[in-house]
């Protein structure tokens, strides 16, 4: 017997088997043959490691323990969706489209939006070489081993592909196979999954791959990513990606226009319930890379998709009583406290209430029965109550007047809505939210240090502020409750491993209110470091691109507190990066200084995102539309006619690719 090619033929027919069942949804032989088959092939390559193959479908089973999910940058950021409610806010979506694009026609595609765990699939040659979760969209897991017991993954790719490309998508798990995960789980009197998207989302990080692999997993795709791909539209796309093996979909379709874009709305509005997955809208796209590629991305999101949700669900249920949150910068949080209800999947037990304001317009009190309702929020929230079931001893709520965590009095400042507690350095739940938020993964990412590990060591009187953490020993750590040789060794090697995190994080880690991770890109870009930040003023700030006054006077009151510059010059001396490490480009020149340089079209030598480098390594800025401050328009092939249009009635030079080369060179 010729054994590599028993073991090759094997692979192809349990391959074959396995696409016809898992994605055309048509068996061509019985489970039990198949187990056969497979049984075969792992006797054979057993006996023979000689013949090993990634991509063989006997490592559908899964056996691979992974202790710790290596984090790793995606290729290609993976952005978040813009949501809308209404048909109308589609219109003005398309509205600010046509400003950009001018009056082309337009067609869209339009997909259904599962609801499951977001993953970013890389293939090499036709080989499913790495999975990574979507993360932070700068960074996610590798799961790989996990998802490739997934068996509508494929392994190997068929027909003529590209040498290589990520592909998007979700993993879901559909309905029946979540209630007979339940089912088992209820008979062995275990407490059963609260919905299938968490359920997905946490099989994905499962350490033991044999595991993943009997969950009924499925994996949807949408969205493929790359250079030279072989089509110029999404819907393309699709179609291709089915013809390679992929489980695309087949609910998608293309529509001329608005109208029909809204008749599939209709449509799956009325038939979601009969998807053997969890959907909650519908995802509308420009349909031309080309045009995708001249309407470009915010900072989080393209501006030629949108996700339409459908109108969320409502239940009715009892308010049992209302509890106050503090958050980390004193914010007080109302939550009602309510009767456990079934709404949209899960089992909803607390509701936001947001402010006093929201308490008081909805004359909301303990015992009534509100309505309550889950939509693009991801906490249910309350709004309405049912007056004609109000008890007749129901009394108005009074909403507090005194911290609940250290009993400071509430203040509430002129045009905000929250209350605050101002004991800002000893209310434990602000100074712990700190900690915290430091800590995350968007900011330091200290590894080995969670959430409940923080407070442990506040109450303990390890850390009072997150400058403390990088005093913290193991010694410290080991006498506190569950806390080992193991994870005391994690947690300061992960203080430790904090120290080389990037300024722009740091800078978003220091918790500055209103600094968010775009703002605190742009601070550190601006300024370089953390002494030319502290010493600006609220007139250098405002000047700052996208910096208002609020931001601004944020930033001044964090850098005038007397603890927070301690806190600082601490950091310091611990060695974190408190300025941008540049990388010299040794052609670097400053001939485009002062000029705001916007980039429109396909080119030929360079990519936009290299002449987008290549401009600012020559000190230019990347403007993002066409202004009368605009110095230089580079135009590439299919530029919009919008563009041209605009920057010819300003007399804006729009110059080529080389024109930019000569510019830099000879300038």
């Amino acid at each position: 017997m010729d054994v590599q090619n028993t073991i090759q033929k094997l692979r192809d027919e349990l391959s074959k088997h396995n696409y016809n069942y898992y994605v055309l949804d048509s068996p061509s032989i019985s489970d039990y043959e198949f187990d056969l088959k497979l049984k075969q092939l792992q006797d054979l390559e057993k006996k023979h490691p000689e013949y090993f193959d990634e991509s063989s479908p006997s490592l559908r089973v899964g056996g691979t323990i992974t202790k710790n999910f290596k984090t790793v940058p995606h290729e290609y950021r993976m952005y978040s969706l813009d949501n809308s409610y209404s048909k109308e806010d589609l219109i003005d979506w398309e509205k600010r489209v046509q400003k950009v694009l001018g009056d082309v026609p337009l067609e869209y595609t339009c997909e259904l939006k599962y609801d499951g765990a977001s993953i970013s699939i890389t293939y090499e040659n036709g080989k499913l070489k790495r999975a990574v979760t979507r993360g932070d969209g700068f960074q996610g897991d590798d799961v790989t081993n996990n998802i490739k017991t997934i068996k509508s993954v494929p392994l190997q790719l068929k027909g003529d592909f590209p040498d290589k490309f990520d592909i998007r998508g979700e993993i879901v798990l559909p309905f029946a196979g979540f209630e007979k995960m339940n089912q088992d789980l209820i008979e062995v009197g275990e407490a059963p999954y609260s919905n299938p998207r968490n359920t997905a989302s946490g099989s994905l990080k499962l350490q033991d791959s044999s595991e993943v692999a009997k969950r009924p997993l499925d994996c949807l795709l949408y969205f493929l990513i790359g250079n030279n791909l072989p089509f110029t539209t999404q819907f393309d796309g699709l179609k291709s990606a089915r013809k390679w093996g992929f489980k695309v979909p087949k609910e998608a379709t293309l529509a001329d226009n608005l109208e029909e874009v809204f008749q599939y709305i209709d449509y799956w509005d009325a038939h979601r319930h009969d998807l053997p997955y969890e959907t909650d809208g519908v995802v509308v796209k420009v349909n031309h890379f080309q045009y995708q590629d001249e309407l470009g991305y915010t900072a989080k999101s393209p501006r030629w998709a949108m996700a339409y949700k459908f109108k969320s669900e409502q239940v009715s249920t009892t308010l049992n009583s209302i509890s106050y949150q503090v958050g980390r910068t004193g914010a007080i949080t109302p939550v009602a406290n309510l009767e456990p209800v079934q709404l949209a999947g899960t089992i909803v037990k607390r509701a936001s209430l947001y402010n006093a304001d929201q308490i008081e317009k909805l004359d909301v009190r303990i015992g009534d029965i509100v309505f309550v309702e889950k939509g693009g929020e991801i906490i249910p929230k309350i709004i309405a109550v049912d007056l004609s079931k109000r008890l007749e001893n129901a009394e108005r709520t009074n909403y507090i007047t005194h911290c609940p965590e250290c009993s400071t009095e509430l203040v509430r400042y002129e045009g905000e809505v929250n209350h605050y507690c101002p004991n800002f350095y000893g209310c434990p739940p602000q100074i712990i939210g700190r900690i915290q938020h430091f800590i995350s993964r968007k900011a330091m990412d200290i590894e080995g240090l969670g959430g409940e590990t923080v407070a442990l060591l506040f109450n303990n009187g390890l850390a009072h502020n997150y400058a403390d953490l990088y005093e913290v020993t193991v010694e410290q750590i080991l006498p506190l409750e569950r806390m080992a040789q193991k994870s005391a060794d994690n947690l300061v090697k992960g203080v430790e491993n904090s120290k080389s995190i990037p300024f722009e994080r740091v800078l978003y880690a220091l918790g500055i209110r209103y600094v968010g991770e775009t703002v605190a890109k742009k601070l550190a870009k601006h300024y370089k470091n953390i002494d030319a930040l502290s010493q600006a003023t609220l007139t250098d700030l405002i000047l700052v691109d996208e910096i208002g006054e609020k931001i601004a006077k944020s930033v001044l009151e964090f850098f005038d507190k007397e603890e927070n510059k301690i806190i600082i010059e601490r950091l310091k001396n611990y060695g974190l990066q408190l300025e941008i490490i540049e990388n010299i480009n040794p052609n670097a020149t400053i001939k485009l200084a002062g000029k705001i340089v916007v980039v429109s079209g396909v080119f030929e030598q360079f990519s936009r995102d290299e002449l987008k480098k290549l401009i600012e390594d020559n000190g230019g800025k990347i403007g993002s539309s066409i202004s009368a401050k605009t110095s230089y328009v580079v135009a590439g092939d299919n530029m919009g006619p919008a563009k041209l249009e605009k920057a010819g009635k300003l007399n804006i030079p729009i110059i080529t690719e080389t024109d930019l080369i000569k510019l830099i060179n000879v300038g």
